[in-house]
């Protein structure tokens, strides 16, 4: 029971914040703490978790009550440069960077 989710726009570092309370939890737990988390990117890995569930459910047959988060790796995506003109025709690079997401659930 897997789900992933690709080039997510939110640096890694961010996403680590969250991903590092959630790991280990059941699925319920995880899913009402992350509905009413007070970050942006809660609402993302919310729906990659729930996405999860929801393959756990239909093509496993599995109860959403006795699932638990067994990895949650948040990983680096690729990175979008982008530039800002500065003075005497030169830029500053800015790299915006995105995260890969992988999340497998397991059933206790």
């Amino acid at each position: 029971m897997k789900a992933y989710g690709k080039n997510i726009r939110i640096s890694p570092k961010k996403m680590l914040v969250i991903a590092e309370i959630v790991k280990g939890k059941e699925a319920s737990e995880a899913l009402k703490f992350l509905k009413f988390a007070p970050k942006k990117w809660a609402q993302m890995l919310y729906k990659i978790l729930y996405s999860a569930v929801k393959n756990a459910e239909n093509n496993n047959n599995q109860d959403a009550a006795h699932l638990y988060i067994d990895s949650l790796i948040v990983s680096k995506g690729i990175v979008y440069k982008r530039g800002n003109p500065v003075s005497r025709g030169r830029t500053h690079s800015i790299l915006k960077r995105t995260s890969n997401i992988k999340l497998e659930l397991q059933v206790k």
